[in-house]
Parts: structure tokens; sequence; C-alpha cells
């Protein structure tokens, strides 16, 4: 009760302070287009359930990493160890970590070793233009592991000269900062990012120390666009019970995460065809120590480097728009625990897209063929089907199979307590969606659906007694159906002297129902953790010219452990080249876990400023 009279009196206080207006000036918002590989097609049309986060919101909410600003996108469960994004686990609509694909520009960074490394992002947030989350089986168009959804960080691309400074401090130590260059030119545009965060940790053994350097160019030739995009990032952290029961307190983890992508996208004279390529390489370094000063008490070291080329192909023609993706890449491994492990892997993805009845029905069947150097061969196909009620209302229907392979964890790893499984089959999804979704009505976007997704062969660590280790196996068949429903007001409610008060309010709720045909083992790990309600509430307020507060509360109702709300808010002051704010995490200082063995901060107090300079 007490956070729903917190929203109250905010909007009460502000009401207050200011005469409402009549009149509602109008906001133009602008189309965004849509960052797949082959087929782009504006956010109006697309017909699958989509949520777009971007860089305003991204920029006014009291968060510190990418992974911050997801714990407030219904539908997605962002499930941290530590603070601040020093450990992320992310899951969409009832998935494990290692269901979800990450993305940055549209290349592949997910982690052969495990999917707790998937989201060691090489970037600040300050580098993010918007965040793309995908949904359901729609997001089959990105490739293998794309089981459950998609999340793709699209960076910035600077086109004018600066050199940018912020720093950030606050309770348990936490002190850091990012300093940004832009040298844009006729021909070629360069910008890089360099920051360094570290905190004491708000409670033993939970201090960290993460830094990233981030470089992307664009050079114009006469034969088309090349892109370069290189990053680097070490965390070092505390990992008090991360991986263990809550009374092994000493552990520790040194990553380090490197990602090089260079592009090319010629220009062509025909213009109904479109190509784009890139070559990546993608490594990661994880050392992991049970007692942190006791390195030789027991000592994991992995190594794994994943070198891809990623070919895409779009062609115009009398019968609508046909895509055709080719992503070929190697992943090896080299560890103390895992052993030697390399894989070769194929796709090819296959996309048509049909328009009907002057553009007002989108038809885009595919499917998604895989090649694997240990794993069967598969074949699997999608639909989405979208159709246009009025310019700014679209139903949508998709129904298509993912699925993703097993890690090297999965399979080979051991331990005191835990034993492995070199038979593990990949797991395999069928997904189905039904929904309406709403662009631009006087400022008002949307969309509500139902889901349901069949998981099979999904991939679990069991044990039949509890003197048994762990091992993972393909337990069979688990069912998840539920409702996704996402609101966004902008412009608001509030005006004064053409000012807006209430700049924007965003409401999401998610309900999972999840059931498992047949019987389970005596103990399960993994299987029956989902969000079952999920509420998000966020608001953006405006006043006294420069200045803004944002509020977010979410709800957090998971099915094997106690729910939780929590509440945060920025409170920041901006003008012209120089702005400053201030984040309370956690108002009302709620003892929570997202993760079973690890209690996530109470409230934290923390201030920033920026300052950017032209050039």
């Amino acid at each position: 009760m007490k956070y729903i009279w917190f929203f109250c009196f905010h909007i009460v206080l502000y009401t207050n302070i200011f005469a409402q207006k009549d009149s509602i000036p109008e906001v133009n918002i602008q189309e965004v287009i849509i960052r797949e590989n082959r087929i782009q097609i504006p956010l109006s049309q697309k017909p699958s359930n989509l949520v777009i986060i971007d860089s305003k919101s991204i920029d006014h909410s009291a968060v510190q990493s990418v992974a911050d600003i997801l714990h407030y996108i219904a539908g997605v469960d962002m499930r941290q160890r530590g603070s601040n994004g020093v450990q992320n686990d992310v899951g969409i609509r009832g998935s494990s970590f290692d269901q979800v694909l990450i993305l940055i520009n549209g290349i592949k960074i997910s982690d052969p070793q495990t999917g707790h490394h998937s989201f060691n992002l090489p970037i600040d947030i300050s580098n993010v233009d918007h965040i793309e989350i995908y949904k359901g089986s729609s997001a089959r168009v990105f490739g293998q592991n794309a089981f459950a959804g998609v999340i793709n960080v699209i960076t910035k691309i600077p086109t004018d000269e600066f050199i940018r400074l912020q720093t950030v401090a606050g309770d348990f130590g936490l002190f850091g900062g990012n300093l940004s260059l832009s040298l844009p030119g006729d021909k070629i545009n360069n910008s890089i990012s360099v920051n360094n965060y570290k905190s004491s940790g708000y409670k033993y053994n939970t201090d960290y120390k993460i830094s990233n350097i981030f470089y992307q160019s664009e050079l114009s030739t006469g034969y088309g666009a090349i892109n370069l995009l290189s990053g680097f990032s070490s965390r070092k952290f505390g990992a008090n019970g991360f991986y263990s029961s809550p009374e092994f307190r000493d552990q520790y983890e040194n990553i380090q995460t490197s990602l090089v992508s260079l592009g090319f996208n010629p220009d062509i004279k025909n213009q109904m065809l479109k190509i784009n390529n890139c070559i990546y390489w993608r490594r990661n370094r994880d050392e992991y120590l049970f007692i942190r000063n006791d390195p030789s008490y027991y000592r994991n070291l992995h190594i794994n480097n994943t070198i891809g080329l990623d070919v895409n192909l779009t062609y115009q023609n009398n019968f609508g728009v046909t895509g055709i993706g080719i992503d070929l890449n190697i992943p090896w491994l080299s560890s103390t625990r895992l052993g030697n492990r390399s894989r070769r892997a194929a796709t090819v993805l296959l996309d048509h897209r049909i328009s009907l009845l002057n553009g007002d029905m989108n038809i885009i069947p595919g499917i998604q063929i895989n090649i694997f150097s240990d794993f069967e061969n598969n074949i699997l196909p999608g639909i989405d089907i979208g159709y246009s009620i009025s310019p700014a209302l679209m139903t949508f229907i998709n129904s298509g199979y993912t699925f993703r392979v097993p890690t090297y964890t999965d399979l080979y790893y051991e331990d005191p307590v835990n034993t492995s499984n070199p038979d593990l089959q990949p797991e395999y999804a069928f997904s189905n969606e039904v929904g309406l979704k709403t662009i631009k009505v006087n400022g008002i976007t949307g969309q509500v659906s139902y889901f349901s997704r069949k998981n099979l062969n999904l991939i679990d660590r069991s044990k039949q007694d509890i003197n048994d280790k762990w091992k993972p196996e393909n337990i069979g068949e688990v069912k998840m159906n539920g409702i996704d429903f996402n609101l966004s007001f902008q412009p608001a409610l509030f005006f004064v002297n053409n000012e807006i008060i209430i700049h924007r309010l965003d409401l999401g709720y998610t309900f999972i129902n999840s059931r498992v045909n047949g019987s389970l083992p005596a103990f399960s790990k993994f299987v029956i953790e989902n969000l079952k309600n999920q509420v998000t509430v966020g608001i953006e307020l405006k006043f006294f010219r420069n200045f803004y507060q944002t509020v977010n509360l979410r709800y957090n109702d998971r099915a094997n452990m106690d729910d939780y709300t929590i509440t945060d808010t920025r409170l920041g002051w901006e003008s012209g080249k120089f702005s400053l704010y201030t984040d309370l995490t956690n108002i009302f200082d709620v003892v929570y876990k997202e993760s079973n063995f690890v209690t996530l901060p109470g409230r934290w107090v923390k201030v920033g400023a920026a300052f950017k300079i032209n050039i």
C-alpha cells in the first residue's frame, strides 16, 4: 500500500504546484525502423511483440548499466547476483538465462561456456542509443539460441565533435566515471569511450571493479560503408554466495571480455538489392576462485573464443521482399574444468515478406536451417502475420520453432556436487502468440498479447536422492502460457505554459502459468522458477523547465520465492552541456533476492554529473 501512496503523492504534488491546461500540444513521434539484419520494417508495421527502450528513457532512469534498465520491462526477468551490472542473468517469459540471445548491433555475443557471461557487455550505458527486445517466436529471425527471445543493444553513432565527461559517486564506496570522445569527419566517424567503476560492496565480499573500453567507426568509401566495432570489458568482483550456498562467502571472479566486428555494406546499383556482411570475434576469459585469498584450494579458468561470419541479403521482387541470412561460427574452449572443446555451426535463414490488401496485411513466413558438427541438423519453420485494422492499430499472430544448444557447462561441468552429461541434446520450443498493438495514437504506444510456449527436451539439473550429485538432463516437456501487456503514455497528462509536467507514464504486466507434463525428479534446480506475476510502473515528471524526476516500481511474484516490490527514483537537472542527478534505488530498503542465493542491496544513494564540450 505504501508504494501506491508514494506514486499518488507525486502526482498530487505536481498537480497542485502547476495549473492544468486544456489544450494538449501536438507531439511528433518519429517512426522507428527495426534493426533486424535482413528485412527491415517500421515498428508500426512489425507483426510481433517488440519493445523499444529509447535513449531518453535510459538517460533519465535511476540506472548504472544496461541490465538495470531491463528490470523495468514486463516480460523480461533480470536476475542479478551483484549490484550495478556486475553479473546479470536475463530471461524472457519464464526462460532461463541460457535461452535468450544477446546482440550488440545485431552481432551475436552469447557465451558458449555459460549464459552467466552472455551479458558481459563491453559498453557503458551512455553508449546505448536504444534497446530492442523481441519476445516469442518472432525472435527466430536471428537464428540459433533465440529460444525465448532476443535483446539487441544498439549503440550511438555520434555526428558532432565533442568530449563528454561523466562521474558518479555514492554509498558503499561507489565511485567511477566515463570519458567519451567523438570525432566525425566527411568520410569517417570515430568515437571512443573509456569508463571505470568500483565499489567496496554493500556487504562482505561484494566489492567490484568494472572497466570498459569501446570504439566504433564508420568509413564511407566509393564502394560502400565499412563499420568497425571493438570493445573490452574487465570485471573483478567478490562473489559472496554466487554459486553455492550462502555459507560460502569467499568466492571471487575475474572476467575479461573482448569483442571485435568488421562490417561492409556495399553500394549496389540495383536498388532492389541490399547486402550487409560482417566478421566478428568474441573472447571471454573467466577465472573463478572458491576462496578468494587461496587460489590453490579450488580454481577454474575458462577461455572461450568465437569467430564468425554473418552475411545478410535482402531482395525486393514482384512477390514481396526476400531475406537470406547465413551465419557461420566456430566456438572453441580451453578450460581447466571443462577440457578443450570446439564445434562448427552454420545457420541459413530464409524469410519472405508478402504485403496484401494495399499493404494492410503483412505475412512473413520463414525457415531456419541449422548444421552442427556435434548435434543433429534441423530445419525449423515459423510465420508472422499482421493486419492493420487502422493506421494506428494492428493485430498480429506469430507461430514457430526455436531452439538452443547446450552450453559447455551443461555438457561437461563437474565438481564435488555436480556431475556432467555429454549426451545432452538441444532444447526446442514451439511458441504461439496472438496480440493487438497500437503505435502513435495521441502519444500512446502499447500492446497486449496471449502467448504459449511448449518447451521440449528442456535441460535441468536434478537428482533423485538428496545425497546424489546434481546432473543435467533433458527432462521432457514444460508448457508455459500467459498474458503480456505494456502501455506507454507520451505526451503527458498535465501541462502549464505549454510545458509538460507528467511527461511519460509506462505500465506493464506479465502473467505466466507453467506446468510440467509428466513427473519431475525428486529434486530439481531450474525448471519452475519463473515469474508468475510481474508488474512495472514508471512515471517521468518535468518541472521548473530544467528539472525532471523519474520513478519506477517493479513487483515480482516468483513461482519458487517470496514476492517483493522495489521502487527507484532519479531527480535530475540538465541545461545544455551540463547535467546533474541523484538516484535513490530500493527506496523502501526491501530485503529481496532475484536468485536463490544472494540478498541484493538495500537503499542506495548515488549522485552523478556529466559535462559535454563541443570541439
